[in-house]
């Protein structure tokens, strides 16, 4: 698969404005971590432990979805509809498959960029996580998972507005609704049932078991990697039929 020209051209991209991808990467994940971490969490008490503690976790797995998802979506959102850059893509001998591939593994270096920058600032502040190679690949999984959803996403959508509604009425729920900051078991029936329809919440589950050194949920690993494995096939059959 001939996908590392549509993600080289990608990160050459990022090189020539790192401070901006910094910045962009960072800002939204520490505000939640001062506002819910550090303000409304301190001195607050989860599962015996602190909320910074509990609450992490859940972040890094939000700013995962929302820095793989956003960029990405808004990138072939316009390259599609307005500039018209991604019809040389497509009539270049890169397969559908392959652009799919090569733009969701932008998101994905964007997503574990920001999360790992969040894990260090949180390790710094005194946050305690077990890290084990699982806890990463979760991080992964979740950046590739959403970075394929957006590709997906922004191939189907037929305007500006219709992303815009996508990201309303799926994304911003979902960052709020699975999760991230409290136990979805604390939602009343019937939201606590829809809300696994997520696949951030799938991923909420499994990372906040293994920081607080548990054994992971292997039917929330396999709903998470079935949703990655589902988005992915959706990006290249949206990017095939376009082309």
């Amino acid at each position: 698969m001939n996908f590392y020209p549509i993600f080289w051209k990608d990160m050459l991209l990022i090189r020539r404005k790192p401070w901006k991808f910094l910045a962009s990467s960072m800002i939204m994940p520490l505000l939640y971590l001062v506002t819910f971490g550090w303000g409304l969490g301190r001195g607050m008490q989860v599962a015996g432990g602190t909320y910074l503690d509990f609450v992490l976790p859940g972040l890094l797995v939000m700013s995962a979805m929302n820095n793989s998802f956003g960029p990405v979506s808004t990138s072939v959102n316009v390259s599609k509809l307005y500039t018209k850059t991604i019809e040389e893509v497509l009539v270049s001998p890169v397969g559908p498959w392959s652009i799919a591939l090569g733009r969701a593994l932008t998101g994905l270096v964007r997503g574990l960029f920001s999360a790992l920058l969040l894990l260090i600032v949180g390790l710094v502040s005194g946050v305690h996580l077990s890290l084990s190679p699982l806890f990463f690949l979760v991080l992964v999984l979740t950046s590739f998972c959403f970075a394929c959803a957006a590709v997906a996403a922004a191939m189907i959508a037929k305007s500006h507005e219709d992303m815009s509604n996508f990201n309303s009425f799926v994304i911003v729920p979902m960052s709020f609704l699975s999760g991230t900051f409290f136990t979805p078991d604390k939602l009343p029936e019937p939201f606590q049932s829809a809300v696994l329809i997520y696949p951030l919440t799938h991923a909420n589950i499994v990372l906040r078991t293994l920081a607080a050194g548990g054994n992971p949920s292997i039917l929330s690993l396999a709903v998470l990697a079935l949703y990655t494995a589902f988005f992915y096939y959706l990006a290249g059959i949206t990017v095939k039929r376009v082309s």
